[in-house]
């Protein structure tokens, strides 16, 4: 064969206009020189001169344009593998500076961006200055077109930590340029770099200019970074916001993506959107079964949420995948069903785990017991109790305390002192609700002298005893138990414990109740010396004693505290019971005076309540014509202002439903010696006259009217009778002295009945001797 070559050379070259300097603003291009071309062809020939073939020729190096080296003064092709390392050589050797640039220019041939790549990519990644002086003399070059290629090798060989001004000036070049969407690697190498090394603020920055640009190529590595970095900081809000725009930009998520969500999400509060993330996390291929961590998270989540169907369904899937459910797991599922009142699923749940081989950790031990203590099952919460004692957890205050006041609360005052005094062995301070909850059983249980004892360690151990002695002090009054009452106060005082005048008059009252009037007069006076005010109310009380009282000597007892109480009624009863030469006044001037100093606002109640104490006091000492007064005096006072009606000529009434019995019968006697007076010397009769009794006045009036042979009849609640009637019934000698002395005696109604069946037993001399002084019997 033969070959004829015809050579003629013909060059065409174009020089660049413009490069790209290492700056953050974008300059504009030329394009890439034409490579030099042949203009003839290489025929290939038969033997016989037929062409076979064309095809381009063969050319020499141009120097300038190919990549050659010099031989003498003829330059020879260099192969590209061998001209980037040259380059990368003298990258190495002179690392930076104007050395560097000097032996760049002045290569036979400048490198092309193909060949700068090469030469970066050979260069180490541990040494970014090298690589930072290739590229920055590369942008000032004619020939440099930016690359993605390029920027995102270059991006990933700057570590951020020393090297984030260039990462951002990378970052921002690349988006300064027309096509920002043809530097997609570059965009993930920088926001992924960044974030990884934890700069948030500029990683967030980089990431919402390149949303606002309009960029959606950033790779779930990116955004697996990012959310990463938010999370970490505790800015899951941001965090996302990242999360829902990966989800609009359609960069499917990955097996960390979704470790990283769905946690984040649940700790958030946002469950069923966790939930749901859970679930396409199951059902997508290619992603591996969920880790043990978001598990765990999930299961505590939903158990604190309450949400505790979901929770162990969660928890049973995780232990059927292979997990082991950890302490922290374990106590989130068993305290929310016991906080939710499941405590026997829980204990369930409990055995379950310990059969597992799962040992309990100090937090669950003290939920468990704590749990059951407060549910009532003591028998349980002292063997867990023992059981976490065997374990090596040394039981919290809050245990020791828990199990004192539930076996304080049910009686079991034997198994609460064990605990009580195995704490203070183990060097625990008992609370002061624990110390509140053993007194208050040891006082219910009667043992004073034990719990004296507790009271002084309370004492001593720098709590205020004063209130928890005093309550105690009060379950002894309320008990009926007031001689434990006045053993307890004495060792209250005798240990310098103070408590307040109420619980002093409570003993006070019952004392008085029971009968221990000479324990009851130290009392008094206490109360008195404490500048404490003995008001009407209690001195009522007292006197009420003394007119049920009927032993001499417990009467002498109760005037000796109703002179201890220092009270003005008491002077004011005093006087009354004198005669005229001590009281320098008449009956009727000194019971007004005492009733015109009381506040009737505040103590009407109270005012009514001494009335009838009083009252029946008079009348049980026969004192009639006082005890007149003072009704008298009462009513003029309005303190019973209803009691009396006067309906014109229709009906005359008298309401005693609300009177003692000594009250009502001097009522009854005053109201109907008015209406006698009305009668007899005004002429005014009614058609009738009615007392309301009430039922349990009822008998005692109609009785003592009923020995007059009044002509009043006795129905349920009321004694009525004709006006005319009664008006007979006043004029009757007997009757006469009924209304104007005192209640007759049983002679003087026997006198009385003599004289209506004899007639001739001059019945008008006997009417005209003096009356006697008569009197109820006690």
């Amino acid at each position: 064969m033969l070959l004829r070559v015809g050579l003629v050379r013909h060059l065409g070259l174009r020089r660049l206009q413009a490069a790209l300097p290492l700056s953050l603003a974008p300059r504009r291009l030329s394009a890439e020189p034409p490579s030099p071309e042949w203009t003839d062809t290489v025929d290939y020939l038969d033997e016989s001169g037929e062409i076979l073939s064309s095809a381009r020729g063969a050319r020499p190096a141009v120097p300038g344009a190919d990549p050659t080296v010099l031989s003498g003064s003829s330059a020879h092709p260099l192969p590209r593998p061998a001209a980037a390392a040259r380059v990368a050589a003298l990258a190495l050797r002179l690392r930076s500076g104007p050395s560097l640039s000097a032996a760049l220019s002045a290569l036979p041939s400048p490198p092309d961006p193909a060949l700068l790549l090469l030469a970066v990519s050979s260069l180490p990644a541990s040494d970014p200055t090298p690589i930072l002086s290739l590229v920055a003399w590369a942008r000032v070059q004619p020939w440099f077109i930016p690359s993605d290629d390029l920027s995102s090798l270059l991006a990933s060989r700057l570590p951020p930590a020393t090297h984030s001004s260039e990462l951002l000036s990378l970052f921002d070049d690349a988006l300064a340029l027309p096509d920002h969407a043809a530097f997609p690697k570059t965009f993930n190498a920088v926001v992924s770099a960044i974030a990884t090394h934890g700069l948030l603020e500029p990683a967030f920055y980089c990431f919402k200019r390149l949303r606002d640009a309009g960029f959606r190529s950033l790779e779930t590595q990116t955004y697996n970074a990012l959310l990463s970095l938010l999370f970490t900081r505790g800015l899951a809000f941001k965090a996302f916001e990242v999360l829902d725009e990966m989800a609009s930009s359609g960069c499917a998520l990955n097996e960390s993506t979704y470790e990283l969500a769905v946690p984040a999400l649940a700790r958030a509060g946002r469950i069923d959107a966790a939930r749901k993330m859970f679930d396409e996390m199951r059902q997508r291929k290619g992603v591996g079964r969920a880790s043990a961590g978001v598990y765990s998270v999930l299961v505590d989540v939903l158990a604190k949420a309450g949400r505790l169907d979901a929770a162990m369904g969660m928890y049973r899937e995780m232990v059927a995948v292979g997990h082991r459910a950890s302490p922290a797991v374990s106590t989130a599922v068993v305290e929310g069903l016991v906080r939710a009142g499941k405590l026997d699923a829980g204990m369930e749940l409990w055995e379950e785990m310990r059969r597992g081989g799962l040992r309990p950790s100090f937090g669950l031990y003290t939920m468990v017991v704590e749990a059951n203590a407060r549910s009532g099952r003591l028998d349980v919460a002292t063997r867990l109790f023992g059981d976490m004692e065997k374990s090596g957890f040394f039981p919290t205050p809050a245990t020791y305390a828990c199990l004192v006041e539930m076996h304080a609360s049910a009686g079991q005052e034997d198994e609460a002192m064990r605990l009580y005094h195995s704490m203070a062995n183990a060097g625990t301070r008992p609370g002061l609700t624990t110390f509140t909850a053993l007194l208050m059983m040891l006082a219910n249980k009667r043992l004073l002298d034990l719990a004296a004892k507790v009271l002084l360690e309370m004492k001593a151990s720098g709590f205020l005893v004063e209130v928890t002695a005093s309550d105690l002090l009060m379950i002894y009054i309320k008990d009926g138990s007031p001689e434990l009452a006045l053993r307890w106060l004495r060792f209250m005082g005798s240990a310098g414990i103070r408590t307040n005048n109420f619980i002093i008059r409570q003993l006070f009252e019952s004392c008085m109740k029971t009968g221990l009037y000479a324990s009851a007069r130290p009392l008094i006076e206490t109360y008195v010396a404490a500048s404490a005010k003995v008001d009407l109310v209690l001195y009522t009380c007292i006197l009420a004693h003394l007119v049920r009282c009927q032993d001499e000597s417990s009467e002498r007892a109760i005037m000796d505290i109703l002179s201890a109480s220092k009270h003005k009624a008491h002077d004011f009863l005093c006087g009354l019971l004198t005669g005229p030469e001590q009281r320098k006044k008449p009956v009727l001037s000194f019971v007004r005076e005492f009733f015109q100093g009381i506040d009737y606002d505040s103590e009407e109640s109270v005012a009514r309540y001494f009335v009838n104490v009083l009252l029946n006091y008079l009348v049980l000492m026969g004192q009639m014509n006082r005890a007149r007064c003072i009704w008298k005096v009462a009513y003029e006072n309005k303190m019973f202002a209803k009691a009396i009606v006067f309906d014109q000529h229709i009906a005359w009434s008298l309401d005693i439903r609300n009177l003692s019995v000594g009250a009502a019968l001097v009522a009854t006697v005053h109201t109907l010696h008015r209406f006698r007076k009305r009668m007899l010397y005004y002429g005014v009769v009614p058609r009738r006259i009615k007392l309301v009794t009430g039922p349990t006045l009822k008998m005692v009036v109609a009785q003592v009217l009923a020995s007059l042979e009044s002509p009043f009849e006795v129905s349920k609640v009321v004694l009525r009778a004709p006006g005319d009637s009664v008006l007979e019934w006043f004029k009757k000698p007997i009757v006469q002295q009924f209304l104007l002395n005192e209640i007759p005696s049983k002679a003087d109604v026997l006198m009385h009945r003599l004289n209506v069946m004899f007639p001739s037993s001059a019945p008008e001399v006997r009417s005209l001797s003096l009356p006697r002084s008569l009197g109820m019997p006690r």
